[in-house]
């Protein structure tokens, strides 16, 4: 698989408090925008590819649902994963 276990370890210690904190808000932000990445450059390869495109879509989602929770309950952190990741807001 293309996302090792030292490179989740190395997201999560990068984006969250530490290696183990992978169910922290920033942590699956983090995790989620690497994964769109990857799918985002696979799907420029393979444009007939439509469930991973699916799944992309529904990545996408949820990663929107966890940037709300984050500005609607702590916009600090909220303005700090942007920044970190280079999102547009």
């Amino acid at each position: 698989m293309y996302l090792t276990t030292e490179a989740k370890k190395a997201i999560f210690k990068e984006h969250g408090t530490t290696e183990k904190n992978t169910g922290g808000a920033e942590s699956q932000i983090a995790l989620f925008t690497e994964r769109i990445n990857h799918l985002t450059g696979h799907l420029k390869v393979n444009k007939k590819d439509h469930g991973t495109e699916k799944s992309l879509m529904t990545m996408v989602g949820k990663r929107k649902q966890l940037l709300n929770y984050l500005k609607m309950y702590d916009i600090e952190r909220y303005r700090t994963i942007i920044g970190k990741l280079g999102l547009r807001k």
